[in-house]
């Protein structure tokens, strides 16, 4: 069976031009995971992704995985509610002094919280930490419910729109 699915492209020019939130409560945390771990990596994207159709990694290889969390452009940021996992994003350094923004999202539990719009816009100031010129990402219409609407609402504009068959 097929589907079209509806693909948004956003991006973010300028951390002047992010609308934070208030900061949450100090029961969560957010880390660069360092040393890396392709464990963790591949557990999100399994358990964020599940609802959403990520299914491309799925057939990753373990070698695929250690490969791509091993690489110096691939930064995986890790967000956790006192111990407890909660939530992640995996930032792309790019050669046009831009960070690509791959995944992003929050386990089950924690959605529904206003969380997203904190960690994405954490992801954004961690990007803008970096002296590039653009932050971006893309979403589709099988993401969260309210992922576009929080890109938007955090300063990310549309930049292109495109409708794919899978």
């Amino acid at each position: 069976m097929t589907q079209q699915v509806k693909r948004n492209y956003l991006e973010i020019s300028s951390l002047k031009d992010l609308k934070e939130i208030k900061e949450i409560s100090k029961d969560y945390s957010l880390e660069l995971l360092n040393p890396t771990n392709f464990q963790l990596n591949k557990f999100f994207y399994k358990n964020v992704g599940k609802k959403h159709q990520w299914v491309d990694r799925l057939i990753w290889s373990e070698t695929q995985w250690v490969d791509y969390v091993s690489s110096k452009k691939v930064k995986t940021f890790i967000f956790k509610h006192k111990e407890d996992l909660a939530g992640f994003f995996e930032l792309i350094s790019h050669k046009n002094k831009e960070i690509e923004i791959a995944y992003f999202g929050l386990l089950e539990e924690f959605q529904n919280k206003k969380l997203g719009s904190y960690l994405l816009s954490e992801a954004i100031k961690i990007s803008f930490s970096e002296n590039i010129n653009r932050v971006w990402l893309h979403t589709c219409s099988l993401d969260h419910r309210n992922a576009l609407n929080n890109y938007i609402a955090r300063g990310m504009i549309i930049f292109k729109t495109e409708t794919v068959v899978i």
